[in-house]
């Protein structure tokens, strides 16, 4: 079996982010690290947050910083990862990626304790770096610049010291003197020789400046400090003219200014009303403004509360700290302050936010109730404050994160043919239940109701300086409507449009008169509203046009073209009739770009024995040529000529490619690449299955830049972006026409036919794979199953230190977080929930309907009892009868396997569930399955089969011989195949002569499993907590042998040291690079490809599909095999410098190294790797194709097939 591995949505979750100025001089841009990705996140002037551009990292990002050379107006940007090196990366706004600019080897890769990268620290001026480890190491880098003002980094400058914990680095701000680092140290050396383990209680951590010496190029220990034990975080104070340098340290309930030769300045944090005074409180994120006369901090508690901090000082003498409440936001893994006036929080959990400050200096603290405590023996004074709605910040932007997946679910419950994906995400208040769709998310502006069903509709501008459009015409079978667009659209009679009768297309000349095309001929108005006809010879009628700016081609009944452009008088002059054989389908002539007097290319569709299409030459010197035809399989319904840009946009300098787009009427969309010199159709074409319907093309814009809307059963979305060729579908009905839209209200839209109405649209975020639709939940989720003959999930949610939420009988599950709620309420998934203490639990079962997206019934569970597992399951004593078992564990507790459980049976009344008994178990039941009428029980090591009974379910036979605890269980047959917590599968039989569960096969590996699924009867794929996905094999000749021998083939007890009897081969082995959730076999198209979907920790979502010939897997792993090399550097190679880089990872990070992190890597191709192909420069794609014997056209077209089987 050989797999191909794809991520379809990359990670979400942010885990670290750094502001600069990336791409050009005063753009505000954010760098995020996504674990393995790093992408450049980029909010518009309307607060919308765009993505710039993602990168595969093949390696994990541990840490990253901006930094900017005395002078420089654009930001580099230094990653610490999990390569062993440091890698400096510049964006390349031609190419919109990141490239390396330096890459320095100091360690062995992996995230080990002794080798830096998870701290990363920069100097303010941007004169040096410093990357520290988790133990012992730190070095520094200096950075500086050549003569030709290039940057050039030193060797590293060592500061190390022995048995000593890194807990936070940062770069202090010291003007142009040398620079300084900051960072808080544990040193454990008595710690590890004392065996009671009391030294560890004494240690204390010092606050140690290092500084670097830029005149001896050494490091030095300026100056060293004990602080408090609970410390956890620096924060650097801005220094030189904006303010007094220093740092600020955060500990358990307080901050305090440290600086050398300064006395400590200390205040407490503010505490949230009603909190217990023996429950602590920590800084968990920071982010500092600065402007020329003024500075501020603000300070991010673990319950999401933000503080604004400034300090009285003078002449670098700090004397006061002022803290006090400024809002409440979700809990956040990084804070971003734009100099824009927004700001940016990266939440740990569930989506992230973009706020925009509406006050940034109110030194109110009318928030601050100052409570009186007296604290062995001494009165002290904590400010107090009541949390409340946002007064100071304004939510403008939510970027959608699932992070984490939990579970998930790939089912078409809607019944829209493709499949969607039903995910619970995020933790405690902020959880959701998610749909996905495969599709672009839609939004309607507008939507009106037409005296009958349209055929056709158009928008024309004014003129050709206008921005926006003047009026959408709306074409009926007979008659023609003008609707005039301005604070609202109305219907004008006097725009000199011909009314009665059909249209067949308008559009605006370059002299700013307009066009319009009807069957019995055009109709000109020009800007002075004279209006000039021409009618067709011989009473001819028209039925197919192509137009732009100055160039007109008209298709008659008779199969005969006339062409027409305008002269230097701004006459329409007719110019030639083509020779045209057979039929006339389709024709088209691209758009004239600016400077362009002519297009130079007609296209036309005609069957001449077969159905071709032909470009014709418009050029004077080779007029009405044909350069060159090419088949079809079926009549062409629409043909468009469109310049798309490859690469960047054509505003960041992207060459534009010609590209001639055909839409069959057996609903197929054709791509055909056409020289824009010599008008020649390459041979390789691609192809895409869209819908039931003829495709219509239409020409649009997205995000300035030229895109096809193609509409078929489905409506589908052709375009560039971040460099990449997409095309998407649509999340909304059918639409019969479209044509692009521009108004002061949706500056970018489609206005579209869909029957007897006219809409609106416009695409919220380009780029996405799957839109989301989400409904809240109150506690974490742990497990669903679904409910099929209610079409319902019903959903296990349980949380950890929570008290139970009251709830009403049903939730408002459609209401989105925010919205509809009254001003003073206070959302938990905004202001979290009052803590319970340790071991206690608050969870219940929610019955969902995912298609409406609102709750069915909420079943709460006993006090201090969490809801683990879910199963349905049907018995043979109650036949007819379908039932919901739910595995519960009381009294848990955190880090402890064992404990006591029950399980619940409900029965199953339409939607609602009834609670039937209750049956108590030994041990936490975590896995449940029904198996042969009964159900199979996985309680920690035991795996027991129970039967229902009239009080309770009765125990039938049990297995205690799994050597941990049971996560999984799948049965099919007589087998049951077990998932233990931390040694991989076991295979089981059922003996029914004994009436015993036998373990007769395990695994060579030791896996900590987080997800199963079942391939077929003799093979299991798997995913373990280091993100690692495997498939394992029962070899043929062992699974014969255990079906036909009825005792089950040997049990476990026989050989015990060495596991089962049987031992399963390894067929498949692939790491992924971040902590898989869980897997299942399903397909997401209708008639795509079986493949293993799985969803992970941080929000991705992938697949592996299994390739259908021999070929494809030795094509793949040789373009694989190229890629890895030099070949695939992401980098041009530097003429002047002599720089070559030998590998595709931007952070310096091994390919193959990676993705066999913990397990050789096996009969899987790397998809991700194979299409940064595509944003290789086209010499190096060329060199690449030409060892695998293709062109780049036919790589790029395999790239595209695969994905394409996929969604």
């Amino acid at each position: 079996m050989h797999l191909y591995a794809l991520t379809l949505q990359r990670s979400t979750a942010i885990t670290c982010t750094a502001y600069g100025n990336f791409s050009a001089p005063k753009m505000h841009e954010i760098a995020t690290s996504h674990g393995k990705v790093l992408e450049l996140l980029r909010p518009d002037p309307q607060g919308k947050v765009q993505s710039v551009c993602s990168m595969e990292a093949f390696g994990l990002i541990r840490s990253m910083a901006s930094f900017r050379l005395p002078g420089a107006n654009k930001d580099y940007l230094v990653l610490g990862s999990d390569s062993g090196r440091v890698s400096v990366l510049e964006f390349n706004k031609e190419r919109n990626q990141f490239e390396r600019v330096h890459l320095e080897t100091f360690g062995k890769s992996g995230c080990r304790r002794i080798v830096p990268g998870q701290w990363i620290a920069a100097d303010p001026k941007g004169r040096a770096v410093m990357i520290g480890a988790v133990e012992k190491q730190k070095l520094v880098y200096i950075f500086n610049r050549d003569a030709s003002a290039n940057l050039t980094i030193s060797s590293p400058l060592e500061a190390h010291k022995n048995a000593t914990l890194n807990l936070c680095i940062v770069g202090v701000d010291v003007g142009f003197e040398n620079p300084i680092f900051a960072c808080i140290e544990l040193d454990y050396s008595e710690a590890d020789q004392d065996p009671t383990g009391e030294a560890i209680a004494e240690a204390t951590k010092m606050l140690t400046f290092y500084e670097l010496d830029l005149g001896l190029n050494h490091v030095v220990r300026k100056w060293s400090e004990p602080i408090d034990p609970a410390s956890n975080m620096l924060v650097p104070i801005p220094g030189d003219t904006d303010g007094p340098s220093g740092v600020l340290v955060c500990a358990e309930n307080k901050i305090a200014y440290k600086k050398p030769d300064h006395e400590d300045v200390v205040t407490l944090i503010p505490r949230r009303d009603g909190m217990p005074l023996d429950q602590p409180l920590l800084i968990t994120a920071y982010a500092t403004l600065k402007q020329k006369d003024y500075f501020f901090i603000l300070l991010q508690s673990e319950y999401g509360d933000l503080y604004r901090v400034t300090l009285d000082y003078n002449d670098e003498e700090v004397s006061e700290i002022h803290i006090s409440y400024f809002d409440t936001v979700p809990v956040a893994q990084s804070l971003v302050i734009l100099k824009t006036g927004f700001l940016f929080v990266a939440s740990e959990f569930a989506n992230h936010a973009l706020y925009q400050f509406l006050s940034i200096k109110s030194s109110d603290n009318s928030d601050l109730i100052n409570v009186e405590v007296e604290i062995e023996g001494e009165a002290i004074v904590i400010p107090h404050f009541k949390p409340r709605a946002l007064k100071n910040l304004f939510l403008v932007d939510d970027v959608d994160s699932l992070s984490p997946v939990l579970d998930a679910k790939v089912l078409d419950l809607a019944g829209e043919e493709t499949p969607q994906i039903y995910c619970l995400c995020g933790r405690g208040p902020r959880s959701t239940l998610r749909t996905l769709r495969h599709g672009l998310a839609v939004a309607e502006m507008a939507v009106s109701e037409l005296p009958s069903n349209p055929s056709a509709v158009w928008t024309v501008r004014a003129s050709e300086k206008e921005e926006f459009d003047k009026y959408i015409v709306v074409s009926f079978s007979n008659a023609t409507i003008v609707l005039s667009i301005g604070e609202t659209v109305e219907e004008v009679t006097d725009s000199g449009f011909l009314a009665t009768n059909a249209t067949l297309s308008v559009s605006l000349l370059g002299d700013d008169s307009l066009l319009q095309v009807h069957p019995n001929g055009i109709r000109r108005i020009r800007s002075d509203r004279r209006i000039n006809e021409f009618t067709p010879p011989n009473k001819g009628v028209i039925n197919k046009v192509a137009v732009n700016q100055r160039q007109v081609a008209i298709a008659l009944q008779d199969n005969s073209i006339i062409y027409f452009e305008l002269d230097a008088g701004n006459q329409l002059e007719e110019k030639a009739k083509p020779e045209v054989t057979g039929e006339v389908a389709a024709l088209d002539m691209a758009q004239l770009s600016p400077g362009r007097a002519r297009s130079r290319f007609l296209v036309v569709g005609t069957f001449e024995s077969t159905w071709i299409v032909r470009v014709l030459s418009l050029d004077p010197d080779k007029f009405m040529q044909v350069l060159s035809r090419q088949a079809l399989p079926a009549k062409p319904e629409s043909l468009c000529l469109i310049e798309i840009a490859t690469g960047a946009s054509a505003q960041d300098g992207g060459n534009l490619s010609m590209f001639l787009f055909a839409g069959l009427t057996n609903g197929v969309l054709m791509r055909i690449s056409v020289d824009p010199v010599t008008g020649i159709m390459a041979p390789d074409y691609r192809t895409r299955f869209l819908g039931a319907k003829p495709v219509k093309l239409f020409k649009v814009m997205v995000q300035g830049q030229s895109a096809v809307l193609a509409l078929s059963s489905r409506s589908w979305l052709c375009y560039n972006y971040q460099g990449r060729y997409q095309i998407t579908p649509l999340s909304y009905e059918t639409l019969e026409y479209a044509a692009t839209f521009a108004s002061e209200q949706c500056p970018e839209g489609f206005v579209s036919v869909a029957q007897n109405t006219l809409r609106i649209l416009t695409v919220e975020r380009l780029g996405e794979v799957f839109n989301q639709q989400s409904m809240n939940l109150t506690y974490t989720p742990r497990r669903s199953v679904l409910l099929k003959q209610a079409n319902v999930f019903v959903v296990c949610e349980a949380d950890h230190n929570a008290a139970p939420v009251a709830l009403p009988a049903v939730a408002e599950g459609m209401e989105v977080e925010g919205e509809g709620a009254a001003e003073d309420a206070m959302p938990p998934a905004v202001f979290g929930v009052q803590r319970a203490g340790e071991g206690r639990w608050a969870s219940h079962v929610r019955v969902v309907d995912p298609v409406e997206r609102e709750t069915v019934q909420l079943i709460p569970m006993g006090e201090n009892e969490a809801a683990l597992c879910v199963c349905v399951c049907t018995f043979h004593e109650r036949k007819g009868e379908t039932f919901v078992l739910v595995g519960t564990g009381q009294d848990m507790k955190l880090g402890q396997r064992g404990g006591s459980g029950s399980v619940h049976c409900y029965s199953v009344s339409g939607n609602q569930l009834t609670l039937v008994h209750k049956t108590p178990v030994e041990g936490v039941p975590r896995a449940m399955a029904a198996f042969q009428g009964r159900v199979l029980v996985g309680a920690g090591n035991a795996l027991r089969l129970y039967d229902m009974g009239k009080k309770k379910l009765l125990r039938k036979c049990e297995n205690k011989q799994l050597p941990n605890m049971i996560v999984s269980i799948n049965t099919q047959g007589e087998r049951v195949y077990v998932g233990d917590v931390a040694e991989s599968i076991f295979f089981c039989k059922y003996n029914k002569l004994t009436n015993s569960l036998v373990i007769f096969a395990d695994d060579t590996h030791p896996r900590w499993v987080t997800g199963v699924c079942q391939l077929d009867y003799d093979t299991m794929a798997g995913a373990d907590k280091f993100g690692n996905i495997f498939v394992c094999r029962l070899p043929t000749e062992v699974s014969d042998d255990i079906d036909e021998d009825p005792g089950g083939a040997g049990s476990f007890e026989h050989a015990r040291l060495n596991g089962a009897q049987f031992k399963v081969d390894e067929i498949v082995q692939y790491h992924v690079g971040e902590t898989v959730c869980g897997l299942q076999r399903a397909t997401l198209t209708p008639g795509g490809a079986d493949a293993i979907v799985y969803w992970t920790l941080y929000g991705a979502i992938g697949a592996l599909q299994p390739f259908l010939s021999r070929e494809d897997v030795d094509f793949f792993t040789h373009l694989e095999m190229h890629l890895r090399g030099a070949a695939g550097a992401r980098e041009q190679k530097s003429k002047d410098t002599g720089a070559t880089y030998d590998h595709p990872s931007i952070c310096g990070r091994d390919q193959l190294a990676f993705r066999s992190y913990y397990y050789p890597v096996k009969d899987v191709i790397d998809g991700d790797l194979c299409e940064t192909f595509t944003a290789l420069d086209p010499a190096r794609q060329k060199e690449i194709a030409e060892e695998l014997d293709r062109s780049p056209g036919e790589v790029a077209k395999k790239l595209e097939d695969m994905r394409n089987r996929l969604l």
